[in-house]
């Protein structure tokens, strides 16, 4: 292949198809990325942006423009081209997550644990979603403290109201209230951090990445519904899996003597659980990350609009749904 020519910005894989999008979804959510110095990160979208103008540094491989590629997707963000902070990036899934998860597992005992640890939880999922949000419709910091203020509240009145509920309920129905807990919050969260998206629509683009106008009614919806899907979704697996097996190993005698430990092994079994769901995108695969939509199906004035300027040469519209 002629590197001059390489469109770095197409798929490596096939994104019509599962594997494709699994592959794709490991790739970006490496957590060896968040390894990486901002040294390395810069080179890596010094050599995508050279890719882009077609000047590619001589002696260059084309496995270099892929692992380029792949930094540059990891640690910039997709619409602004700025790189993200460390703990946002959802290459940091795994090793955050873990812990925090863990924590919130292994500690929900008493109240004030379980405040504690749900606070935690949403201030590290509004710096999540505010990282990965849509750039291109702009959120204010006074929009961002309500939607941080609500999804918190939301998630310790859920957590505090279950947890006293279920003070004499078995184990492992005490250990969903977490999982409750996360999902009610991440409906009120991920809405709130893109309400500007609500509000203004999300920008849609045709083939060639021009942009088109904002999708209010349907890219918006689409978009904050399946985000929703893929984030509960991804907390299910890891709680669910590892609620089932740590009520288990907790049985045995030898666990119930050395209960120190038992914080640990709940964060490290988590790790496990995450480090193949998370990066390995199962549940996010499913989604595609870049959706498309119909000209035909879009709002009638964004409709009539696109159809005005391209008449037929413009079938569908695309646009991106956010992690």
């Amino acid at each position: 292949i002629e590197l001059a020519k390489f469109d770095i910005d197409a798929p490596r894989w096939d994104q019509s198809t599962f594997t494709g999008r699994l592959k794709h979804f490991f790739n970006i959510t490496d957590p060896r990325t968040v390894l990486l110095g901002n040294t390395e990160l810069d080179r890596a979208k010094e050599l995508v942006e050279a890719s882009r103008a077609g000047s590619v540094p001589r002696g260059t491989t084309l496995e270099q423009l892929h692992y380029a590629k792949k930094l540059y997707d990891s640690a910039f963000h997709p619409d602004t081209g700025e790189r993200m902070n460390l703990i946002g990036r959802m290459s940091f899934q795994v090793p955050g997550g873990m812990a925090i998860t863990g924590f919130m597992l292994q500690f929900y005992r008493t109240v004030p644990a379980v405040v504690f640890w749900q606070w935690v939880n949403q201030s590290f999922n509004a710096l999540v979603n505010y990282t990965n949000r849509n750039a291109a419709s702009p959120i204010t910091p006074k929009q961002i403290g309500v939607a941080y203020v609500t999804a918190t509240s939301t998630a310790l009145a859920t957590a505090v109201g279950l947890n006293l509920y279920t003070k004499k309920a078995p184990p492992l129905v005490a250990r969903w209230v977490p999982f409750v807990a996360v999902a009610a919050a991440n409906c009120v969260n991920i809405p709130m951090m893109r309400q500007q998206e609500i509000l203004s629509g999300i920008t849609v683009i045709d083939d060639n990445g021009n942009e088109l106008g904002n999708s209010r009614k349907k890219a918006e919806r689409d978009g904050t519904g399946a985000r929703i899907l893929k984030r509960t979704l991804c907390y299910l697996e890891g709680m669910w899996s590892s609620n089932l097996i740590c009520t288990s190993l907790l049985k045995h005698n030898l666990l119930q003597r050395i209960k120190f430990l038992h914080g640990p092994l709940q964060v490290l079994l988590v790790g496990c659980l995450n480090g193949f769901y998370v990066p390995d995108g199962v549940f996010l695969s499913p989604l595609p990350l870049r959706s498309s939509m119909a000209v035909s199906k879009l709002e009638p004035e964004l409709r009539d609009s696109v159809m005005a300027k391209f008449g037929d040469k413009v079938q569908y519209v695309y646009f991106n749904k956010g992690l």
